[in-house]
Formats: structure tokens, sequence, C-alpha cells
């Protein structure tokens, strides 16, 4: 009797599904998943509009046909970090200094990677050279602590060398991993380490977005077995991502070519 293979596929999900039973409990039946098309004009109407809040949203969605509450409204715009009608003017501000001072600023963050048979959760840190989009992956840690996130900084001076001089601002959340010691590193360089508001990760977006750019063409695809291997992976992606992978905010170009751009003309 021949046997059937399991897909690729199928692996990567039983993992998803055993990481998931391992870090939360089991979501409970409910409501039909909403729409992610409506899902999608909340967040439009939301970018597009700092003044609206949730009720506003809600009537005009029920003016296009789409019946959904305000607490679904608020839920989605949580989950994607985008802060009540208020605080969101201030986030669009936010928005404009970040890209006015985009070449002078480094932006950094941690993302997490759970190891397919042991379950061991690795942490990534990485630095963004946001002008550029060039990444700088500084080291991976099942226990990042306050010590070993100090000596990355560290390391990032040391791997920028002489270009150091260039920035003047480092944006990092409100983590316990980031201490004084870390803060000092950086201010010893003349890099001024900027805080972003507490639950506001929208304001660390570059970090962020290549947050869900490593996890949707890297760690969501491949299971990682331990450090040494997620060490590995890491490497040839950034060395694609840094010298070959185009970037719409760059004309298309990678960060940092290894080769000369083709001439279509």
């Amino acid at each position: 009797m021949a046997h059937r293979l399991v897909s690729p596929a199928t692996i990567l999900a039983w993992h998803r599904r055993l990481v998931a039973r391992h870090w939360t409990f089991l979501n409970r039946t409910g409501r039909p998943p909403l729409d992610p098309a409506v899902a999608d004009l909340v967040e439009q109407m939301a970018r597009d509009n700092p003044g609206w809040g949730y009720q506003r949203v809600q009537g005009l969605l029920r003016g296009l046909g789409h019946r959904i509450s305000a607490s679904t409204i608020r839920r989605i715009l949580k989950r994607l970090g985008i802060p009540p009608a208020p605080a969101r003017r201030d986030h669009t501000t936010w928005r404009r200094f970040l890209t006015s001072q985009a070449s002078t600023m480094l932006a950094c963050d941690f993302f997490h990677v759970d190891c397919a048979l042991t379950l061991q959760r690795l942490y990534v840190f990485f630095v963004l050279e946001v002008g550029s989009r060039y990444v700088h992956i500084l080291g991976v840690s099942p226990n990042p602590d306050g010590a070993w996130t100090a000596q990355q900084a560290r390391n990032l001076l040391m791997e920028l060398g002489g270009r150091a001089d260039q920035f003047k601002v480092l944006i990092r959340d409100r983590a316990g991993k980031f201490t004084d010691t870390f803060d000092a590193v950086l201010a010893d360089a003349g890099i001024t380490v900027c805080k972003i508001p507490p639950r506001s990760p929208q304001a660390n977006a570059y970090a962020e977005r290549f947050v869900g750019t490593v996890r949707s063409e890297v760690t969501d695809r491949l299971l990682i077995v331990g450090e040494q291997h997620l060490r590995r992976t890491l490497d040839e992606y950034v060395r694609h991502y840094n010298r070959r992978r185009p970037h719409r905010s760059l004309d298309l170009q990678p960060p940092r070519p290894d080769r000369p751009p083709v001439d279509l003309t």
C-alpha cells in the first residue's frame, strides 16, 4: 500500500499549531471571522482620518453595507498598533518627524523564533538604518538581558566604524532589556536614544515593518532547528536583503547593491 507524503506546508502548519498550544490557550469558538477586506477598510479610514473615532468609522461602514461593532473596530486598530482618535494626531506628527530625519536615524527591535523540536524561544536583536533600510542582525539569544543588549550596542558601533558619526538618533521601545547602560553606550558616540510612547509600536514603524518582512519571507516558511541554524539562516537572508532584495522606498533598489542596476532603456 502506498504511503501519502506529507507536504512542507502541512509540516509548517503542524509546527505553528504546536507553538500556539505551547504559548497560548486555545481560542474559543465565537463569531465568524471578519472579512479581511472590511478590516483593511477600517485601517485605511483610521490612518487617513486621525480625528475619526470608533463610532464614526462604524457609522460610515454601516452606510457602505458593513455591520460591525465599535468594539470590533477598536480591537482591529489595537492589533495594528493604531491608537484612538485623539492620540492618532500625535502619531501623524511623529511620522512626519521620522520621515524628515530618516538619513540620521537608526531603529532597533527584537523578534522571536520558536525552535521546531524543543520549542525553545530565541530572540533576535537587529538595528535598521532608516534612510537606507540597511539591516544589522546583531545577536541571537534565548535570554537577552540588559548586559547582553548593551554589548550589542557596542558591537553596532564597531560595525558602523567611521559611519557612526552620521547617525544622531536611535529609536527603541521601553522593554526592560534596554537599560541605562545601553543608552549611555550610544550617547558616548553622539547618538541620542528616543523611546517611543508606551504601547505604540507604530512609532517604531520601520523596525516593525522589517519584522513583518523577515517573518513572511523566512521564519514562517522554515522549521528552525536551533540557535546555530537560525544564525546561519538569518546571515544568508540579510545578505540577500541588503544586497539584492528590491525595496519600494528605494525605487526598487537594494539598500547596498553588490552589482550595478540593469539599464532597461
